[in-house]
């Protein structure tokens, strides 16, 4: 057991130090916070996780009614709404992830470039990562798109949306030595256009609880395993999962079970969407991300997220929200997806949006997206 210290920092050399200590043991373990999180969530984060200290630019501030862990990075995976949930990670877990990585990708001599906010598991695996290659890595704090548009010549994890504004600048993805995209389900059409422009993507899957992306392209990284349970749910083990969440009980026995819905197809895993996105509608349940993929497929259509709202008649409505570049109607979309899913997941309504509400971690904020259609927003 050993101190933790809440690090209030943006990316830069005192988080990396702060982050060596912790994986190597010589310093405590960091819960790493982003600098501009609003005053009533720290406290709220705090008073959930009890740090001996909180380090900020200004210096080491001491706190009261501090508890130690044996964990060496701390990731708090929500928060906002009731008390967070804060997930435990071993250096030993966090290690495995990133040697896995480095070898699936080659990224041992190209610099890692840093872009992701470094309060989540995606931005801190990409410093993990750089520690362990031991090339200094490449920081762009807030996704400074014209510097990670120049960048190149360097390893990135990126999530769609961050993909999809390179492209619209014109980037050189061929430059980049891989580009690592997760976060969200990335559309088709997206890879497609990313991959001709010469791009090298891998397509992840994971969570905090697995230190990241564990799952590439549907392959498993060395030493995970990956299991479907009766009801199509994605369990996983392996060397890279976390020992438990901060003051709840430690995780126990191999497999951890997710919040996903998988299926195999050809011998990879494909990630249906989350269980609790299943819209249940007229009595039928409708996989969300199953219909995001069809309607992604559209031509006109950028972006996609889909979402049930509150319906007198059906209880839940099947709500497509796209960014779109082109035309595109509801009964487009709905005859699309009748083509290759049943009748019932046919979006009902259409809105059509400039972008997507996203979160601090660039997935899409499904929870103002469940809500009703701005007054400025097309809808149908």
């Amino acid at each position: 057991m050993r101190a933790l210290r809440a690090v209030v920092l943006p990316p830069g050399p005192r988080l990396l130090e702060a982050l060596t200590g912790a994986l190597d043991g010589a310093g405590p373990a960091v819960l790493p916070i982003a600098p501009g999180l609003p005053g009533p969530a720290l406290r709220g984060l705090l008073e959930a996780a009890r740090p001996e200290a909180v380090v900020d630019e200004h210096g080491v501030h001491p706190l009261p009614d501090a508890a130690p862990t044996d964990a060496a990075v701390l990731i708090a995976t929500s928060g906002s709404t009731g008390r967070p949930k804060i997930v435990e990670l071993t250096a030993g877990a966090l290690e495995s992830s990133a040697r896995a990585t480095l070898a699936r990708v080659g990224g041992w001599d190209a610099p890692w470039l840093c872009c992701l906010p470094t309060s989540h598991i995606a931005g801190v695996q990409v410093l993990v990562r750089a520690l362990l290659a031991g090339t200094p890595p490449v920081i762009h704090p807030g996704f400074d798109l014209m510097e990670v548009a120049k960048a190149g010549e360097a390893h990135v994890s990126l999530v769609p949306t961050q993909l999809r504004r390179l492209l619209d600048v014109g980037a050189d993805l061929s430059s980049y030595a891989s580009i690592l995209l997760g976060g969200a389900a990335a559309p088709a059409a997206l890879l497609a256009e990313a991959r001709a422009r010469g791009a090298r993507i891998f397509t992840t899957y994971g969570m905090s609880e697995t230190s990241g992306g564990c799952v590439y392209d549907g392959v498993p990284l060395e030493g995970v395993e990956v299991s479907l349970d009766d009801d199509g749910r994605i369990t996983l083990a392996g060397p890279v999962l976390f020992s438990g969440y901060r003051f709840g009980p430690a995780r126990t026995g191999r497999w951890f079970a997710t919040q996903d819905l998988g299926a195999f197809e050809d011998g990879r895993l494909r990630v249906r969407g989350r269980i609790d996105d299943v819209i249940n509608t007229g009595g039928e349940k409708v996989v969300a991300g199953e219909v995001a993929a069809v309607v992604s497929a559209h031509p006109s259509v950028r972006d996609a997220v889909v979402v049930g709202r509150d319906d007198p008649e059906w209880g839940s409505r099947v709500t497509a929200v796209v960014v779109a570049d082109g035309p595109v109607t509801l009964a487009e979309l709905r005859d699309l997806v009748k083509a290759e899913l049943p009748a019932h997941a046919a979006p009902r309504e259409l809105e059509i949006r400039a972008e997507l509400p996203l979160l601090p971690s660039g997935k899409p904020d499904r929870a103002a997206l469940r809500r009703p259609a701005d007054p400025g927003a097309s809808s149908t």
